[in-house]
């Protein structure tokens, strides 16, 4: 949380950010709940229905982590009327959208690596796996987690 930031503050600046990825996760589940459901989904092979059981679970772990806040704010705010007193507030609800977005890297990866499974065999599968965990794991983590660390302070920010 930033130190200029009331708690208020800045929990609506994290649902702002929830918005954004909160429709991704569910297109994703939505597919995914349509997917046993057609004609040849049971032909698939047995370790792609472990990638698809592993990407419907993280993805639905996912969209019930990035939803909790919005709910937090609602049964806190509207249903009590107790206030946010304290950044503690805050610190939990970004623990939660970071391990919701965890998972949802999680869905994705499984998910993309089942579609390539069944497109491009197993091998072909394992590369597009190993790129998208990558390239997911750099632009989310990497970057605002080390690259960004290492930039002058008094660089003026885009905020």
């Amino acid at each position: 949380m930033s130190d200029n930031l009331s708690p208020d503050e800045a929990f609506r600046s994290l649902m702002e950010g929830l918005r954004t990825t909160i429709p991704g996760v569910t297109v994703l589940f939505g597919f995914l709940l349509a997917l046993p459901f057609q004609s040849d989904f049971g032909e698939i092979a047995a370790v792609d229905r472990f990638t698809y059981g592993l990407a419907f679970l993280s993805t639905a772990v996912a969209a019930v982590l990035l939803i909790a806040p919005s709910v937090h704010q609602r049964v806190r705010g509207l249903m009590t009327g107790m206030r946010r007193r304290s950044g503690e507030h805050v610190r939990v609800a970004v623990m939660l959208a970071v391990a919701g977005t965890i998972s949802f890297l999680l869905g994705i990866v499984a998910s993309t690596y089942l579609v390539a499974s069944v497109r491009l065999g197993s091998a072909g599968a394992g590369v597009v796996l190993a790129v998208m965990a990558g390239l997911a794991g750099w632009s989310w983590f990497y970057l605002p987690l080390v690259t960004f660390r290492k930039w002058p302070a008094n660089q003026p920010s885009g905020d």
